[in-house]
């Protein structure tokens, strides 16, 4: 029997207050590998523990496949070879999602204003941009951030508070660099937490060799320390120094 004609038995709770979202997943996920699913509701929490504990399950949804019981939303998964992806594993896509959306912010911006999509402006943007979205994804949970920071920044290492504040210093850069307003005040922090920032992520990398997780999108962040957040804040450093020759 090919797996087009093949049929699932999916058993999933939908009340008036809660819709289970996994049981949605699911449902979807089968018919999504030409499954026939035979979508059964328990429609409220008599039902719901009737089911689980005549199939000594502990959760819902649960999928039953040629009569044999396949599992929740994970197996189900699992047993379609699409298992889902390690949760502690690292990854570099939050940081390249990241850059993608503000260059497009920028091409966009720089569309509305001058009528081109790549000037120099556009890239002027792009960093300013990329640094009120790094700041707003650190701001998400300061405590996080400041912690994994503490791994390897070298002067938060000595003043705990820098961890905290560094995430206002680089939004509030961002967004004087992205407006071209008080040089005086965004060229000095930018450099100043960018110079610190690439000597530190350069030694704790490729000098101690250390593995460590990166902070730069914030404290729950998977992304690897090293290439990526050396290039943060290089590009921190470049667009001060860039304006500094610029505006003077």
């Amino acid at each position: 029997m090919s797996q087009s004609s093949q049929k699932a038995t999916l058993y999933r709770m939908s009340t008036p207050d809660h819709q289970c979202p996994f049981g949605l997943k699911t449902r979807h996920l089968l018919k999504a590998n030409g499954y026939d699913v035979d979508d059964n509701l328990l429609e409220n929490r008599k039902e719901t523990d009737k089911f689980k504990e005549k199939h000594d399950v502990d959760t819902t949804p649960q999928v039953f496949i040629d009569g044999k019981r396949i599992g929740g939303y994970e197996e189900v998964r699992a047993f379609l070879g699409q298992p889902l992806p390690d949760p502690d594993a690292t990854s570099y896509q939050p940081v390249v999602a990241l850059f993608i959306v503000t260059a497009l912010l920028s091409i966009a911006t720089s569309w509305l204003s001058f009528g081109n999509i790549l000037t120099v402006q556009t890239i002027e943007w792009f960093i300013s941009f990329s640094m009120v979205v790094l700041a707003l994804l650190k701001l998400q949970d300061v405590e996080k951030f400041s912690t994994m920071f503490l791994n390897y920044d070298l002067l938060a290492k000595k003043w705990v508070p820098y961890g905290r504040i560094y995430p206002f210093a680089e939004g509030l850069a961002g967004l004087l660099m992205a407006a071209e307003f008080a040089p005086f005040i965004s060229i000095p922090v930018a450099l100043f937490i960018g110079i610190l920032g690439s000597v530190s992520v350069f030694k704790a990398v490729y000098v101690d060799k250390r593995e460590l997780k990166c902070a730069c999108v914030g404290g729950s962040s998977n992304v690897p320390l090293g290439f990526i957040s050396l290039t943060e804040n290089l590009m921190m450093v470049a667009m001060a120094v860039w304006m500094f020759f610029t505006m003077n």
